[in-house]
């Protein structure tokens, strides 16, 4: 397939392999044997969207039904950007490099709320109208999926569907929807109200929102009758029998994550108090170790790949690791396959897995005690003393490694100085654990990196309720941090980063934010505001001003704490986990009260309710 792009086009820009497309194992189909045409955007770069384990999930289901092509799109770089807007050149998909506008569905992969002006500028750079309302005939169904579609509402006037759940399930239900709607001849109004009686389809046309005095939510009720007044998720109850990309498309242009990825489960038992993923996707979910080890053969026969990663929120919780891990040592090892084991939990179990896969190359090891002080770690739900964080650290120490990434968060309710103090304690702490080996034994010196980032309350958690500290106090208490580090014994061993505080604030208003704020996001990418998730493109004074013009207030998003029983924007997605029950947990959070991860105990979330799966009880 020749590029969409000239050649002398191609030769302007940073990295034209970003845009070319031919890519290994992408789909290639010829359009007149296919009745449905789905572009399928991540807005952000190539090399970000390459690495999303979904989005090649999903292209791989789609691509199975041979009535169905579903091709890539991604946002062009600023370069790029301008050259297309200056020659009047439409944005396509990267397999047939035809204009997107050209397809019956345009879905995006929302996973970072920051990333909402870059949803603009592929509809804009398309040539499709922005607003869902003033969209015609001859345009795609713009849809909306992912962990930020949890609330849609602050980008509500976009899309027209939004998918809630996991997206194995209910695809093939809106496809036969669409078909069925062309087949009667029916509008595009017409297909979306039938599309929202689909499980796990939220169509936002056909709901309104009310409004107290005060700003808060009043109401939020269908137009209609025969429209759902609550939108269930939709959950793979049957994780081995879900399709998975054996055949990934493998980029030309090295990806954020290069490397081969194995889901080896969906879920997490531990129930972080902040943690959004923890909550909307449960229950816990396992796939089959047999089948897996079919899995990474098929996988390293058709990448090439040299590293393979077990993807899961929480990995040392998966039963099966230690019989898994002999497996992948025995194959990988014989093909000099690198194996990364992300998201353990810092306790002499995990160290021992990473003994096993890493007893040659001692990279750096990561873990994420999220707090400094056990009161804080006992608020949070993290169920992890600092006898298991020093402990774990000794062990790591002892096996070879002098390099430790540790995650912290800053601001977190009922949080004190004393407590982000503990956070330098806990890391002079570990030092010296590592002094405690003899000189002869030690790998040189060690190595503690504490990075922070600041607490963002996420609906569906135990802690939505919660107030969001302002940038000021997010940055006092950074450099307080950054202080009581400095004033360690053995501070020469030990480096501190934070995240952008004007950033976080963003993060929070769209995280719990309402209808209100699709004007804001609009307004912001008019005043420029792009790639915002990136540190160096991010223009503050496009979001600042936007706030102005709009007339907005960003603390009534985040600085205070909302009432039990105010309405929020979400409430009327079931994710089974109940309300009632997070409320219990916060109210559990308030008292310094942990509750057991879901082996040890059941806490009777709700979860149960969507059945299959694996939902311990005591």
């Amino acid at each position: 397939m020749e590029p969409f792009l000239p050649h002398e086009v191609l030769m302007r820009i940073e990295k034209p392999g970003r845009y070319t497309g031919n890519e290994i194992n992408a789909v290639y189909k010829d359009k007149s044997e296919v009745d449905i045409r789905f572009a399928f955007a991540f807005p952000d770069t190539y090399e970000v969207g390459m690495s999303n384990l979904g989005v090649q999930i999903l292209y791989d289901q789609f691509n199975r039904d041979p009535g169905i092509w579903c091709e890539r799109v991604y946002s062009p770089w600023f370069d790029l950007d301008r050259i297309m807007r200056e020659e009047k050149i439409p944005l396509f998909a990267w397999e047939s490099q035809e204009p997107v506008k050209n397809f019956d569905f345009l879905g995006f992969s929302l996973q970072y709320e920051m990333c909402y002006t870059n949803v603009l500028q592929i509809l804009d750079l398309s040539g499709i109208p922005l607003h869902a309302a003033d969209r015609t005939e001859d345009d795609p169904i713009v849809i909306g999926g992912g962990s930020c579609a949890y609330n849609p509402e602050p980008v509500w006037e976009f899309f027209d569907l939004f998918y809630i759940g996991e997206g194995e399930i209910s695809y093939v239900n809106l496809f036969k929807t669409y078909r069925d709607c062309k087949k009667k001849g029916l509008s595009r109004k017409e297909f979306l109200k039938e599309a929202a009686g689909v499980e796990g389809i939220y169509a936002p046309a056909f709901y309104e929102a009310s409004y107290n005095e005060d700003g808060t939510l009043q109401s939020f009720t269908p137009v209609s009758e025969d429209v759902p007044k609550t939108v269930r998720k939709t959950v793979v109850t049957d994780f081995d029998e879900m399709p998975y990309p054996l055949k990934p498309v493998i980029p030309y242009v090295q990806a954020v994550m290069d490397r081969m990825v194995l889901e080896i489960q969906r879920g997490c038992i531990r129930g972080c108090r902040f943690c959004q993923a923890g909550y909307i996707y449960r229950p816990l979910r396992k796939r089959n170790l047999e089948s897996m080890k079919a899995m990474v053969k098929e996988l390293i026969d058709n990448t090439g790949h040299d590293e393979i990663s077990l993807n899961s929120l929480s990995s040392s919780d998966y039963d099966e690791l230690p019989e898994l891990l002999e497996f992948l040592i025995d194959i990988c090892e014989k093909k000099s396959i690198n194996i990364s084991l992300p998201s353990l939990r810092i306790d002499a179990f995990s160290i021992d897995v990473m003994n096993k896969i890493q007893d040659v190359k001692k990279s750096s090891l990561t873990f994420a005690p999220e707090a400094g002080s056990q009161r804080m770690r006992d608020i949070i739900n993290k169920n992890l003393t600092e006898e298991d964080i020093i402990n774990g650290a000794h062990e790591a120490f002892v096996g070879g490694w002098n390099k430790v990434k540790l995650y912290f968060m800053l601001g977190l309710p009922e949080e004190t100085d004393e407590d982000i103090k503990e956070i330098a304690h806990l890391c002079q702490r570990i030092a010296e654990s590592y002094y405690e080996i003899p000189k002869e034994e030690r790998n040189g010196k060690v190595s503690i990196t504490a990075s922070t980032s600041f607490f963002v309350p996420k609906p569906f958690t135990a802690f939505q309720w919660a107030k969001m500290d302002k940038e000021e106090d997010f940055l006092r208490k950074a450099a307080m941090l950054k202080s009581e580090i400095r004033s360690q014994t053995n501070q020469k061993s030990m480096s501190y980063r934070y995240h952008d505080a004007y950033l976080s604030l963003l993060e929070g208003v769209f995280a719990r934010g309402d209808r209100k704020l699709s004007r804001l996001v609009e307004t912001a990418y008019k005043n420029g505001a792009l790639f915002d998730s990136w540190t160096d493109t991010f223009n503050e004074e496009a979001w600042k001003q936007a706030f102005i013009d709009c007339g907005i207030d960003p603390f009534f998003y985040t600085a205070r704490e909302r009432s039990e029983e105010e309405l929020f924007p979400w409430d009327f997605i079931d994710i089974g986990v109940t309300k009632e029950f997070l409320l219990r947990e916060r109210h559990k959070a308030k008292e310094q009260v942990t509750t057991p991860n879901c082996r040890e105990q059941c806490s009777g979330c709700g979860a149960k309710c969507f059945g299959g799966g694996i939902c311990y009880e005591a």
